[in-house]
């Protein structure tokens, strides 16, 4: 299965590119050849570092183009700024716009006793009827690095906790993001992964 990685010179792509061989599928990264993003069976948007960087998504053409390949119904999947770009913007980087597929804003933690970044492995508190997590037992630990992360909505496939809840997956229709890193996460990241190689149209929300 070819699956579309977009390359915007923020993200981790070697380590998602091995993971995604590893499941069978067939990645091919793009940096802005908008006729990639075009016939695009899947996109996967990888992301470490600045919110900021999501601007040479704008400036090459690559979120107009995602944009339309959504409402073409392409599932796409957002990992770590990933899934943060999916929201209207990050208090991280106030002047960039995100995509805007959900309201909210990326805010930072909460400065207290924990220490930001928040790294390491953490639990997950699945939320019921999930086509991602489909199959992640409540508690199965995925591995974060990460300061500023999303709300905790309606839309949140999974919650975890570190200082305070917050959305740990995200999940509307065709439009998926985690704010863990599947590809660093060992069997529990690859049954996310499988997941979203093997999601379809057939029963997907609006």
């Amino acid at each position: 299965m070819r699956v579309t990685v977009i390359d915007y010179k923020a993200g981790n792509l070697t380590s998602v590119l091995k993971a995604l061989r590893h499941l069978g599928a067939d990645p091919v990264v793009t940096d802005g050849d908008l006729s990639i993003v075009e016939s695009a069976e899947r996109i996967v948007l990888p992301g470490v570092g600045h919110f900021a960087a999501t601007e040479r998504l704008d400036s090459t053409g690559l979120t107009a183009a995602i944009r339309a390949a959504i409402a073409r119904g392409v599932p796409f999947l957002g990992i770590c700024v990933g899934m943060q770009w999916l929201y209207s913007g990050s208090t991280e980087a106030l002047q960039q716009p995100g995509l805007g597929h959900f309201a909210e804003q990326c805010t930072r933690f909460t400065e207290g006793t924990e220490k930001i970044p928040h790294v390491g492995w953490n639990s997950l508190e699945v939320r019921s009827g999930s086509r991602l997590l489909q199959g992640v037992e409540p508690g199965e630990f995925v591995y974060f690095t990460h300061s500023f992360k999303g709300p905790v909505t309606a839309d949140a496939a999974a919650i975890t906790h570190y200082i305070e809840p917050f959305t740990a997956a995200v999940e509307r229709g065709n439009v998926m993001g985690v704010q863990f890193h599947p590809e660093k996460s060992g069997e529990a990241g690859l049954k996310i992964l499988r997941n979203f190689l093997a999601w379809s149209s057939e029963g997907a929300a609006c």
